[in-house]
Order: C-alpha cells, then sequence, then structure tokens
C-alpha cells in the first residue's frame, strides 16, 4: 500500500511540474521544472509522513548541500570551457583528472593541507 500511495504523489507532483512547465515561458526550463525539484519535493513530502520533520528537514539539508555541489561543479566547468576553450565531452573528463591528480598528492602526504 505505501509503494501505491508513493507511486500516486510522486506522479501527481511530477504532472504538476510538468504542466508548470507548459505554462511558463521560456520552455529551455523542461528539465528543471519537470524533473529535480518534483522528484525532491515529493521525496520530503513522504519523508515527513514516514519519519518525522527532524529526519525530513535532515535530507533537506542534504538536498540542499548537493545542489550548492552541483553548482560550484557546473560553475569550475563552464569556467574551463570558457578560458580553455575546451569542449564540453573534455572539460569534465580534465576537471576529474585534475582532482584524481590531487587527491593521489593529498594520499601521499604531499600538498594541499595548510601546515
Amino acid at each position: 500500500m505505501d509503494l501505491i500511495f508513493r507511486f500516486i504523489v510522486g506522479g501527481f507532483i511530477v504532472s504538476l511540474f510538468a504542466v508548470l512547465n507548459d505554462v511558463l515561458k521560456p520552455t529551455s526550463f523542461a528539465g528543471l521544472f519537470a524533473a529535480a525539484p518534483s522528484v525532491a519535493l515529493a521525496t520530503l513530502g513522504l519523508t515527513i509522513l514516514s519519519e518525522g520533520k527532524f529526519y525530513a528537514a535532515a535530507e533537506s539539508r542534504s538536498m540542499i548541500a548537493g545542489a550548492i555541489a552541483l553548482f560550484v561543479y557546473a560553475f569550475i566547468i563552464i569556467q574551463l570551457i570558457m578560458r580553455f576553450k575546451l569542449h564540453a565531452v573534455s572539460a569534465p573528463a580534465g576537471h576529474r583528472a585534475g582532482c584524481r591528480a590531487r587527491d593521489r598528492e593529498r594520499l601521499r602526504g604531499g600538498g594541499g593541507e595548510a601546515e
């Protein structure tokens, strides 16, 4: 029964955001209004009902931290693309390689840490 309830609530909220996307202009925000916010709101609503307010508050803080991390990552990738004229596919790969090199250096005990 719980699974059916989740399906109905999730579908309703996703449909609500899809209608909102059709009403608002420009339509280039289709993915933005149809997917992530509606799923997040449905998840939080169901979490409040099943786990309580305090657990849902912790989940919402995690969602906010994830949104901030996504913004920082997107900002870094955009800077790489604009400054070094990289292709959209190669910029994230270069960023990952740089992060791995930095992490390997930290594991060896060098660089990256203030003493």
